[in-house]
């Protein structure tokens, strides 16, 4: 496919993105960051949990169990977060609805599964 076809199709495939606007980027980043600070707090609250349970149990582990555990939970729950928290930043923005299907339907209004009936 020639460059100016690839052009061409992408074009046909996007809209104009309300993140382009930098105000509302800005402010949605913002929001964005202030959500991932509130989710480091409750994942240190959660890795806590973990080793004082772990802890509790009184069997004799070693420092590198509690090292991995911590490590495993805490990265596990920080990637959940940043994608939960990328998905919220995209459709509370209306980012998610400036992509367009390649036929050229439009986004529809209609609350669904987003699928043309």
């Amino acid at each position: 496919m020639p460059a100016g076809g690839a052009i061409a199709i992408w074009h046909r495939m996007t809209q104009h993105s309300p993140l382009d606007d930098p105000r509302i980027a800005a402010h949605a980043w913002a929001r964005f960051k202030r959500l991932m600070r509130w989710m480091f707090g409750v994942t240190l609250l959660v890795v806590l949990g973990f080793m004082a349970l772990i802890y509790s149990r009184g069997e004799p582990v070693s420092i590198h169990f509690y090292i991995a555990t911590a490590l495993g939970v805490g990265f596990a729950t920080m990637l959940m977060s940043v994608l939960m928290g990328l998905v919220f930043l995209s459709s509370g923005t209306g980012h998610d609805e400036s992509v367009a299907e390649l036929d050229g339907a439009q986004p529809s209004d209609e609350p669904g599964d987003g699928r043309n009936r």
